[in-house]
């Protein structure tokens, strides 16, 4: 097993041929299943044409409301083998050197850039510098001074940046963060998230620090940091953090294996989380409050989430978590949808002061005070 991306497919290897639905709103009983849609069709640019990037692309093909019209690449051939895949016109294939001019293409709205995390900066700022709006990979950046950047530059360019907290759309996910809301699992106590598994080719760009900008924490530990928030509904105050290196041959300095972190927050909730690469079978959430509790696993797998709460089994539709993001993503950009949980790139500035306060932790051995 290569990659994060091999372990959620893994988990979830079954997904499109379950796929129910692409829209969100399942988890406050809304039935969009019949209405046509005759709305903008947000026509998006993949940059970056790796394995994830041909999940979304083939996500993107169950979408009513976006869709795949061009590709940015270093590789020819996989422009080449898109076009014929896809059906994209040469006018809308851009390499990193040239990607500017997508600023006089009108046929492109967005770029949803999908490259290693240490590219994100450079790559977004100059995709908002060409007028375009921006759909970022999680973790959007670096560190949160990064991020911030990046916000300011979309900011300026009066375009949006949309990060791909595909979880934020997930039914039973949704349907979890409503009980909350309601108030069905009383005051919350405590949250668990697990994330992890047995990393594999040492050469891979994400066990390279300045491709990467860390190890576990920069890929799988981004949902369970991410993932305690919209569980608890509150940000943290403070974040202690404990770092374990089996093989620091494998993992160098500055590219994490295993860490372990607890947040605390103002509601009196405190979360125990885990990121690593070195144990598989980690892939769950659990929430409990004075009157109730739920329970993920798995949590943030690409295929069906499963999960249960104090009242029974979570039963909502199976989706594709892809197709269902790009659909609410265009309802963002044109129609100013405000989803039950932000993706915009404030809330990946937040994890990212979170993931900054962690490693942090793990380095001083001190509890870190944070402000979000």
């Amino acid at each position: 097993m290569n990659s994060r991306r091999d372990f959620l497919q893994k988990l979830g290897i079954s997904a499109l041929a379950l796929h129910l639905a692409a829209v969100p709103g399942w988890a406050n009983g809304e039935d969009h299943h019949d209405k046509a849609y005759d709305g903008p069709v947000l026509r998006v640019a993949i940059m970056g044409l790796g394995s994830y990037g041909e999940r979304v692309a083939n996500a993107m093909q169950a979408c009513t409301k976006a869709k795949l019209v061009g590709v940015i690449s270093g590789t020819p051939s996989k422009i080449n083998d898109w076009q014929r895949k896809y059906g994209i016109p040469e006018k809308n294939c851009y390499n990193y050197e040239n990607f500017d001019g997508i600023k006089n293409n009108p046929g492109i709205d967005a770029v949803y850039v999908i490259t290693p995390n240490g590219l994100h900066h450079d790559e977004v700022i100059r995709v908002a510098k060409a007028g375009k709006h921006v759909i970022c990979e999680k973790p959007m950046a670096v560190n949160a001074q990064e991020g911030q950047e990046m916000v300011d530059a979309c900011n300026a360019a009066n375009v949006k940046l949309l990060v791909g907290y595909r979880m934020h759309f997930e039914p039973k996910t949704l349907e979890v963060i409503r009980m909350r809301k309601a108030g069905e699992f009383g005051r919350i106590k405590f949250f668990q998230g697990q994330c992890g598994f047995t990393i594999g080719d040492p050469a891979q760009w994400r066990l390279n620090k300045k491709l990467s900008g860390g190890g576990s924490m920069m890929d799988i530990g981004i949902y369970a940091i991410n993932g305690s928030r919209y569980m608890i509904g509150e940000d943290p105050i403070w974040v202690t953090a404990q770092e374990t290196k089996t093989d620091p041959m494998k993992f160098k300095e500055g590219v994490d294996e295993t860490i372990q972190f607890q947040f605390g927050f103002p509601g009196g909730a405190v979360a125990s989380c885990l990121s690593t690469y070195s144990m598989n079978n980690l892939d769950r959430f659990f929430l409990d409050g004075t009157d109730g509790f739920a329970e993920m696993q798995p949590s943030t797998g690409y295929g069906p989430i499963m999960g249960r709460t104090h009242k029974g089994e979570l039963n909502q539709p199976v989706t594709v978590h892809q197709t269902v993001q790009m659909d609410a993503m265009s309802d963002i950009i044109f129609n100013g949808l405000q989803p039950a949980v932000p993706i915009d790139g404030n809330e990946a500035v937040k994890d990212l002061k979170l993931i900054d306060a962690i490693y942090l932790a793990a380095k001083t051995g001190k509890k870190v005070e944070v402000r979000l």
